[in-house]
């Protein structure tokens, strides 16, 4: 999970100002964290807790009102009721990560994504995008394979991942919808060395570097067996104490796994 807050935090500055490259400072004193990691650390507790997902979310919103969310999920969460408003958009990618790690099985990953997802994002194109971020991220601390991955993901989720990063990048914009940054976030990762490449590449992509960053950090996290110590205690820094408070206990009770690979 440390490591979608990693991709949130870094690409938080590029948003607007997309970049286009993957030589940049890491973290600046402009970085902060976004919703995308208020939305996940929400889903982390809801998880560690059972208590439900849907009022974990409100109560991290009325926390963190300023984080950055968008203007339905706004008017869903100061609602008094929590009808799914057919949303497409990526903030059901970006906040699924830790299913990944609670899950016991695929089935299960997916089924759980399906439900947390629709809490919100109740419309196909998000379910799906949301349940292909948590099958990979499952798969990923389970030892898959990047070709192997690339296969599930084409096969089961119709995400077209032929094209390369430097193939995607020119023509490359803003795109809040799941089908639009969900198969870009899984190519930066699918094209990454190690886990700071993998934020590189996505941040590099332009678009909604934020976002793209968070669902590709989250996958690199558990494919590379965790974020390397100097990115994670950048990070950290970032975050207040109770955010931490569920940072420390996730990791704890569901600790990176030391998958190797050749």
């Amino acid at each position: 999970m440390l490591g979608a807050i990693v991709g949130d935090i870094v690409g938080s500055i590029y948003e607007f100002e997309n970049i286009k490259t993957t030589e940049f400072p890491l973290f600046s004193p402009s970085c902060s964290f976004t919703d995308d990691t208020v939305l996940t650390v929400a889903l982390a507790e809801s998880l560690l807790t059972g208590e439900p997902y849907g009022e974990v979310m409100k109560a991290y919103y009325r926390r963190y009102p300023d984080a950055g969310y968008g203007g339905m999920f706004i008017r869903w969460a100061e609602s008094a009721e929590s009808r799914p408003y057919q949303s497409w958009g990526n903030g059901a990618a970006m906040r699924i990560s830790p299913v990944g790690y609670v899950a016991a099985t695929l089935e299960e990953a997916l089924a759980l994504a399906k439900e947390c997802t629709a809490i919100t994002h109740d419309h196909p194109e998000a379910i799906k995008g949301g349940q292909a971020v948590a099958a990979a991220v499952f798969l990923c601390r389970r030892g898959i394979g990047r070709e192997e991955l690339r296969e599930y993901v084409s096969r089961e989720f119709g995400y077209d991942l032929s094209r390369t990063c430097d193939q995607i990048r020119p023509a490359y914009r803003f795109d809040i919808s799941c089908q639009g940054t969900v198969p870009q976030a899984l190519t930066a990762f699918l094209e990454s060395s190690d886990f700071e490449r993998a934020i590189r590449l996505a941040v590099s992509l332009g678009g909604d570097t934020d976002t793209l960053a968070c669902i590709t950090g989250g996958m690199a996290g558990a494919f590379y067996g965790g974020v390397p110590k100097p990115i994670a205690e950048q990070a950290r820094s970032y975050l207040d104490p109770p955010l931490l408070a569920v940072v420390d206990e996730f990791a704890r009770r569901y600790p990176p796994l030391a998958v190797c690979r050749t």
